[in-house]
């Protein structure tokens, strides 16, 4: 790879590794340098639940997704959903993205089995962004994933969010909260075992730094390898995550964030025909899900990353606080596959079993900075309290990526497969592609957040500065480009002593394009995006229970569509586009009573392309947006008699008919999910066990077969098949 950054990121490793013990020693040392007062212990009502800590439970009731600042959910007048760390570890999710299986308006997993970088679909936009702690990390280029027990929470902002978070897509954000330092000391630790050869160890320690007061630590580990659905094919990660908070005063807070995270084998993706999975083969029947299109002295796909940040907070008093949250990112793979190209007949059968393969791969790497400045203050003018939210942050992202193919690679049969017969170290791949891509942002924004009495309106305002430089290595085609885009948004609730919450708000969002335009056509320009919601919540004081209810008409213009182009080999793109998305989303979380927990959601949605460079597109859905989706899960923990310490959880998830092309030429099937858990508190009935657990997890029970989506004749994906998970874990 050109300029590979192999140094930098094993300077990032060792860092990541070490930081918890360079930053002990540092902060030591200023410590001791420091007179230490003794404070005054501070009494916390309510829950204590802040917006970006610990939920307790399945029903958040803050988070700072919404706004930048520690809002109530029932105070924020656009859709946000929370998914904690106990909805995560009850269902077992493997990945942010299954993590959000049960919330409602995001179609997960759309890729099937195949989840290399969390792709979602958010009121019927892919790609959507991803944030880990309120700063950019990824959205739809990059493979950045962060496994999902390295975090505390995962939270959802449905729409427009240009206005506190820059370029964006306009079906919403996802935000991840990484674990930080806990008050009171923690410890975990367990094994896990499943079906398709699955084992795994995690750790969670945090506790205070030894004869420190100002100091504490929390370190979150986990190794998983697992077979995957098609043979062959196989998943290791093991992932670390360091953190830091030094506390000197009540008024400041710096902690520091690392990370480190390693897959050998990161998995698997590649693309089936419709004929064979939505439709049989004449002769053959369906393509079994097993099915390994590549070969194995081939396929590789290898990911490494490491990060590095911050979070510092100083308040001056009640009124005025600053803040500064800054982290840089680094992500590379590598990837070989063997691509499904099209059917042949068979010349012994004479039916359409022969499928040719194109080689392909390269490496790619991608480093992020970003940065964050924040001044928050409050201020009263007769009957209105002001939240005032002042920032300015700025993002750089460098990409260096090198793609090649290869149409000499043998062809396979489905009828009898054959794995290992071809020296594919004589295979070379072509270039296709060698770019080096830099993106820049700087945005400043303000936002007031206004309560009198119940009613809370919200403003806010941001100009954008954004610069793009392409340089195509391969050709001739570089481009440089600047952005700027101004993004608002306005919104009002009213919070009825009952805990009903009429909501209205409005918002904008723009998203430079990151791609190339044909050579001599001059750049794309930004999409855009604009968005009204109304809505309703549900949140009565001091219970646990949260019921949304949402309407939106979104509309995006200026959109970048591509096409595949065999004489190039290489997708083409043209900038002429525009979706329009109404829907209804509907969500339920409740701690009905200390037994029983419920979540509960449904969405639907009204996707049409408005204008598009093929006239049969016009006027008709895009491919993969399910019209309808629901879900439900409960937990009910026995807390009395002979079942005391037993807790069963159960759901199912409904994915709605979708189309299977742009010009809705054919469907992908509906389907029905069956999830289910059962788990024992040994504590319950010995003191000396207390602590120790053991969940059972199944997912997709009944093992259907079943195709999750097709972006086109030539894209589908088979869904996962059942998996079955056992976690023993002990907490103290």
């Amino acid at each position: 790879m050109t300029g590979h950054p192999l140094p930098l990121l094993r300077a990032l490793r060792l860092f990541s590794l070490v930081s918890m013990t360079s930053a002990l020693a540092m902060s030591t040392a200023l410590a001791q340098q420091a007179d230490v007062t003794e404070l005054e212990t501070v009494v916390v009502t309510g829950n204590g639940e802040v917006g970006d800590g610990p939920v307790g439970g399945y029903v958040a009731s803050q988070s700072r997704s919404g706004s930048k600042t520690d809002t109530p959910i029932a105070r924020t007048p656009q859709t946000i959903a929370v998914v904690s760390k106990e909805q995560i570890e009850d269902q077992q999710a493997e990945s942010v993205a299954e993590a959000l299986r049960y919330t409602p308006g995001v179609f997960t997993e759309y890729r099937g089995a195949s989840n290399l970088r969390d792709e979602l679909f958010v009121r019927g936009f892919y790609y959507t962004p991803r944030f880990l702690d309120g700063l950019f990390l990824a959205s739809d280029q990059s493979y950045a994933k962060v496994d999902p027990y390295l975090l505390e929470r995962v939270e959802l902002l449905s729409g427009p969010a240009s206005v506190l978070y820059g370029q964006t897509n306009p079906g919403g954000i996802v935000n991840m909260v990484s674990k930080k330092p806990t008050d009171a000391p923690y410890r975990e630790v367990g094994v896990k075992l499943g079906t398709d050869n699955q084992y795994g160890a995690f750790f969670d320690v945090s506790d205070k730094v030894a004869g420190s007061d100002t100091l504490s630590y929390r370190i979150a580990g986990t190794g998983d390898v697992r077979d995957l659905q098609e043979d062959f094919t196989k998943e290791r990660i093991f992932a670390i995550a360091p953190s830091l908070t030094w506390t000197p005063t009540d008024q400041t807070t710096l902690t520091v964030l690392g990370g480190y995270q390693n897959e050998p084998d990161a998995g698997f993706r590649n693309f089936l025909d419709r004929a064979g999975t939505i439709d049989p083969i004449e002769g053959f029947g369906y393509v079994p899900r097993d099915f390994f299109v590549s070969d194995p002295n081939f396929e590789s796909f290898k990911r490494e990353q490491a990060w590095i940040g911050y979070q510092f907070e100083h308040r001056f008093n009640d009124s005025l606080a600053v803040r500064q949250n800054a982290r840089y990112h680094h992500v590379e793979h590598d990837q070989r596959t063997l691509v499904y190209g099209s059917l042949s007949a068979d010349p012994a059968t004479g039916y359409d079993t022969v499928i040719s393969r194109t080689a392909s791969g390269g490496p790619e790497s991608w480093g992020t900075f970003t940065i964050d400045n924040q001044v928050e203050g409050t201020v009263a003018t007769g009957a209105a309290d002001h939240t005032l939210l002042a920032g300015f942050d700025y993002l750089h992202r460098k990409r260096d990526y090198v793609w090649g193919r290869n149409r000499s690679a043998p062809s396979i049969n489905l009828a009898d497969p054959i794995y290992g017969d071809f020296h594919y170290s004589s295979l070379v791949l072509d270039k296709t592609d060698d770019q080096e891509l830099t993106a820049q942002q700087a945005g400043l924004y303000l936002q007031d957040q206004i309560e009198i009495g119940g009613l809370t309106l919200m403003a806010g305002g941001r100009y954008d500065w954004a610069k793009t430089d392409i340089d195509d290595r391969l050709g001739t085609n570089d481009q440089a480009y600047d952005d700027g885009a101004f993004t608002w948004r306005a919104g009002a609730i009213y919070n009825f002593a009952n805990g009903l919450a009429p909501y209205l708000s409005y918002s904008t969002s723009f998203e430079p394009v990151l791609i190339a335009a044909p050579e001599g056509e001059g750049a794309f320009s930004p999409t855009k995006a604009e968005q009204i919601e109304v809505g309703v919540k549900y949140a009565p004081e001091g219970m646990p229970i949260l019921l949304t209810a949402a309407y939106y008409d979104l509309r995006q213009k200026d959109v970048v569509w591509g096409a595949w182009d065999p004489a190039l080999a290489r997708t083409v793109y043209s900038q002429i586009g525009e979706i329009h998305n109404k829907g209804f989303e509907l969500s339920a979380r409740a701690e009905v009573n200390a037994n029983l927990s419920l979540i509960g959601s449904y969405a639907y949605i009204d996707s049409t392309v408005e204008d598009s460079p093929t006239a049969g597109e016009i006027d008709k859905t895009p491919a993969r947006i399910p019209a309808h989706q629901a879900a439900l899960w409960s937990k009910y923990s026995f807390t009395s008699g002979a079942l005391d310490g037993l807790a069963v959880g159960a759901g199912i998830r409904y994915v709605g008919t979708s189309w299977g092309n742009n010009t809705n030429s054919f469907e992908v099937p509906a389907v029905t999910l069956v999830d289910a858990s059962l788990s024992y508190d040994f504590g319950a009935h010995s003191p000396d066990l207390e602590g120790l657990t053991l969940q059972v997890n199944a997912k997709n029970i009944a093992d259907k077969t079943y195709v999750a989506s097709c972006a086109s004749a030539y894209a589908c994906f088979y869904g996962s098949g059942r998996s079955v998970t056992a976690t023993l874990k002990k907490t103290w």
